[in-house]
C-alpha cells in the first residue's frame, strides 16, 4: 500500500508548505483539493471547507503547480479531489484536462445526494446516467472518475456504490472507500462490502469519527475523531483490504483537529503503519 493526505485537511498550509511536510513525514503522495475557493471567505481563518490555503484552483496553470510541487518533493498524485455535482459534465471534462496536466491518473466525480428533490428512482436514475456520460469522457481523457461513499449520497454503503456502479468499466469507473463517512451512515461489514466492490474498488479515504450522546439523552449525534480513537476498527479494515488483495493507496483526511496539521501528518502516519504491519 502507499500513504498519502488529501489537503483538504490541511486548511492552514500553503501547498508548498504542505509538500515538504509530506515528504519529511515518509508520505508517498499528496492528493489535491481543487476547487475555487470563493474571495469572501478569504479573509477568515483557515477552514477545511471555507478559506482552505491548501488547495489548487481548477486551472491549467494551478494543475501543472501542483505537479511540479509533487515532483519537487517527491510525492505521487493518486487522484484530484474536485467537487463535481452530479449531471455537470463541462465540470467533469475540465477534471479530466487538469489531472492529465497534473499527472493524476483519477478524479472525483459526484452522486445523487438525498437533499435533492424527487425520489430514490429518480436520482439514482439520474446518477447512472450522468455516469454513463463521465464513462464516455474517461476513455476519451484516459482519467479514471470515481464516486466516493459519502453519507447523505446514494453511495453511502458499499453496497449501494456497487449498485450505482454496476456494468461500468471498472476501468473508467471507480469507488472510493471510506470507513469515516460510514460511521454516519452505510456500515457495512468491511471485508464483505470490498468483496462486493469487487474490481470498482479504486481508492480508499480514511479518518475517523466518534458518537456524542447530549447531556440530557436522546439521540447521538457522530462527530469527527482522530484515527486512533473512535468508531472504526482499523485493524479490521486492513485485515479486510489484505483479504481482497488491495495494494492500492490509502489517503488521510482527518477532521478531528486533535492535533496541528504538522504534529497530525505524523501521528496519523505512525498510526497506519502500526496498523498495516499488524494485519
Amino acid at each position: 500500500m502507499k500513504f498519502g493526505v488529501f489537503t483538504v485537511m490541511l486548511p492552514d498550509l500553503t501547498p508548498e508548505t504542505a509538500v515538504a511536510a509530506l515528504h519529511a513525514t515518509g508520505y508517498d503522495g499528496v492528493e489535491w483539493r481543487v476547487t475555487s475557493v470563493p474571495a469572501s471567505v478569504r479573509h477568515e481563518p483557515p477552514s477545511f471547507w471555507g478559506n482552505n490555503l491548501c488547495t489548487l484552483a481548477p486551472t491549467l496553470e494551478d494543475a501543472q503547480r501542483g505537479r511540479d510541487l509533487a515532483v519537487g518533493a517527491g510525492l505521487e498524485i493518486p487522484n484530484l479531489g474536485t467537487y463535481i455535482a452530479v449531471g455537470d459534465l463541462p465540470a467533469v471534462e475540465n477534471a479530466m484536462q487538469l489531472a492529465v496536466t497534473a499527472g493524476a491518473p483519477a478524479v472525483r466525480v459526484g452522486v445523487a445526494r438525498n437533499d435533492q428533490p424527487g425520489d430514490v428512482h429518480t436520482l439514482f436514475a439520474q446518477s447512472r446516467a450522468f455516469l454513463q456520460e463521465v464513462e464516455n469522457l474517461s476513455r476519451r481523457h484516459h482519467v479514471k472518475a470515481m464516486i466516493e461513499m459519502h453519507h447523505g449520497t446514494l453511495a453511502a454503503s458499499a453496497s449501494a456504490a456497487r449498485r450505482l456502479v454496476d456494468g461500468f468499466d471498472p476501468t473508467c469507473i471507480g469507488v472510493i472507500h471510506d470507513c469515516g463517512n460510514m460511521v454516519f451512515e452505510g456500515y457495512e461489514d468491511y471485508r464483505r462490502g470490498l468483496e462486493l466492490l469487487g474490481p470498482y474498488l479504486a481508492h480508499v479515504h480514511v479518518k475517523n469519527a466518534a458518537y456524542e450522546r447530549p447531556a440530557a439523552g436522546g439521540v447521538w449525534r457522530a462527530r469527527w475523531a482522530p484515527l486512533q480513537d473512535g468508531v472504526v476498527d482499523f485493524a479490521a479494515l486492513f485485515a479486510a483490504l489484505r483479504s481482497v488483495g488491495y495494494a492500492g493507496w490509502v489517503v488521510v483526511e482527518d477532521f478531528s483537529q486533535a492535533y496541528d496539521s504538522h504534529t497530525a501528518l505524523r501521528e496519523n502516519l505512525a498510526f497506519l503503519r502500526r496498523v498495516q504491519r499488524a494485519a
